[in-house]
C-alpha cells in the first residue's frame, strides 16, 4: 500500500510519502516507475492518497477538470468530496460498495491533505479529520506514528519529523520503500 504522513510544526506543514506501488506480491519500485509520486500538487494544496494505484490518474483528472475545489477547511474539503462523489461514480466507475452494513457508499480513497491552512485526513466515507500535529495513513502508518510520536518533541521541522515518519514506514513496512517524496509550505 503506503506509508503517507502530514506533519505541523512551527509554522511549517511537510507532507511525504513512499514511492512504491504492489500488485499483490509484486512490487513496482521508483527505478521502474515513472509516474511513482503519491502527492498531488493542486492550486497551493498537497494530496496524498493511498489506496488503489488508479487512484492517482482519477484525483489527477478531476483536479484538471473542476478548478472550484476547496481544500481549505475541514467543512469545505467534505463538501469538496461530497461533489466529487457522484462524479467519481459516474464519469470514473467507481465502485462505492464496501461492507453490506456501511452506512454510506464510499469513495474507495484515504487522502492525506496539507496547505497553508493545515493538514486534514480524509477516509473513504468522507470522514474529514484536521491534525494539531502530525498523522499517517497507508499500511505503514503505525509504524510511521510510533516514530513521529517519540521524536516530535526533539526535532524543529515538520520536514524533519516527516522524513523520519517515511523512513519507520519504510524500514518496517513490507509494502512501502524509498525514495521519499517530501513536499513543504509555511503554515498562515
Amino acid at each position: 500500500m503506503t506509508t503517507l504522513v502530514a506533519v505541523r510544526k512551527n509554522k511549517e506543514i511537510a507532507i511525504a510519502a513512499d514511492s512504491l506501488t504492489t500488485f499483490g506480491d509484486t512490487r513496482l519500485s521508483a527505478y521502474f516507475d515513472r509516474a511513482y509520486e503519491k502527492i498531488v500538487h493542486h492550486r497551493g494544496t498537497y494530496i496524498g492518497l493511498c489506496g488503489s494505484a488508479a487512484h492517482q490518474l482519477v484525483f489527477e483528472n478531476l483536479l484538471a477538470k473542476h478548478e472550484d475545489l476547496d481544500f481549505s477547511t475541514r467543512r469545505a474539503i467534505f463538501e469538496t468530496f461530497r461533489k466529487l462523489h457522484p462524479i467519481l461514480k459516474e464519469q470514473h466507475f467507481l465502485n462505492p460498495k464496501e461492507e453490506e452494513d456501511d452506512p454510506y457508499e464510499s469513495t474507495q480513497m484515504t487522502a492525506l491533505i496539507a496547505n497553508a491552512h493545515g493538514i486534514f485526513g480524509v477516509y473513504s466515507m468522507r470522514e474529514v479529520f484536521e491534525y494539531n500535529h502530525f498523522w499517517a495513513v497507508g499500511s505503514g502508518r503505525d509504524f510511521a506514528l510510533g516514530a513521529m510520536h517519540s521524536i516530535y518533541g526533539r526535532l524543529r521541522s515538520a520536514s524533519a519529523v516527516a522524513k523520519a515518519g517515511i523512513d519507520a514506514g519504510t524500514t518496517f513496512d513490507k509494502n512501502s520503500a524509498l525514495p521519499l517524496t517530501i513536499y513543504t509550505l509555511a503554515l498562515r
